[in-house]
């Protein structure tokens, strides 16, 4: 149930966020396979009040970041600790070939505290 509604909200966020037309992935088991120069979006539940929020790694010569957004409830936004959201990354495939994102959800200031990490495999045709 929680899974659903996280994807519900990632798709509302991202379809207001200008992500419309765009696929969006939000679990890293799921084939990522796009031709070159079209776009993806990868979304990702949230929770900046707390200090932790996902940075991405990537090959900068297979893939762009053409676009990270953060939305979160409103509760977040009058920054009342706890209240999450989403994050979405759009790419753009640049070449063909096979590459990889990794995103680490942690406090960035922190160097560390590693709550989490996804790694995406794309494979762009």
């Amino acid at each position: 149930m929680k899974s659903l509604l996280l994807l519900m909200a990632a798709v509302a966020i991202c379809l207001v966020a200008g992500c419309a037309g765009v696929k969006t992935y939000e679990d890293e088991g799921q084939a990522i396979d796009i031709g070159v120069n079209q776009q993806f979006v990868i979304a990702l539940g949230s929770n900046r009040t707390t200090g932790y929020s996902w940075q991405a790694s990537y090959d900068e010569t297979m893939l762009e970041l053409v676009n990270g957004k953060s939305e979160y409830k409103e509760e977040a936004k009058q920054g009342l600790v706890g209240a999450g959201g989403i994050e979405c990354f759009r790419f753009e495939a640049l070449k063909t070939g096979r590459t990889e994102i990794t995103l680490v959800y942690e406090q960035p200031w922190k160097g560390g505290g590693i709550g989490e990490t996804k790694v995406f495999t794309i494979h762009i045709r």
